[in-house]
């Protein structure tokens, strides 16, 4: 038995309406792990056996994002769920989902992550305002890579 793009978006849909927050599976030797990201917290590091095993170099098209240091302390982190390639606004040419100053709570979608041409929704996952966008549109981006920062909400 082997896993289709049509399988694991199946499995995605599935995971995103249950009440689990990670799934991992082995079929045949092929391992697939999924994390939703929760509200206010960040993702721990992914197991070595069942991380995605990222491509050699990013297509040239393609820039990878780039890490920057914390500007103030305090500010929560929103991270990439997934490896794949970043995305601020729902489709080309239209306005991003959020930008600097934007007012975001735990549901608020803040862009997608394309892995495998599934398009992925990634939510804030904490309550309060965006100063620091740090992902660029179109970046490749990994699995726990900051996308921008929020000053939490009291």
């Amino acid at each position: 038995m082997t896993l289709t793009a049509k399988d694991v978006a199946e499995i995605m849909r599935l995971l995103e309406e249950s009440s689990f927050e990670s799934l991992s599976l082995e079929i045949d030797g092929v391992k697939l792990s999924l994390q939703r990201s929760s509200a206010g917290c960040t993702p721990k590091a992914p197991d070595p056996q069942t991380a995605p095993i990222a491509p050699a170099g990013p297509p040239p098209a393609i820039q990878r994002a780039k890490a920057k240091t914390a500007s103030e302390p305090g500010l929560a982190e929103v991270t990439s769920p997934l490896l794949g390639i970043f995305y601020r606004a729902p489709r080309p040419g239209e306005p991003p989902f959020v930008g600097i100053g934007s007012t975001v709570n735990e549901d608020t979608v803040i862009g997608i992550v394309e892995v495998m041409k599934l398009m992925n929704s990634v939510r804030a996952g904490v309550k309060g305002t965006i100063v620091e966008i740090l992902c660029e549109s179109g970046a490749l981006v990994e699995y726990g890579d900051v996308l921008l920062r929020v000053r939490p909400e009291a």
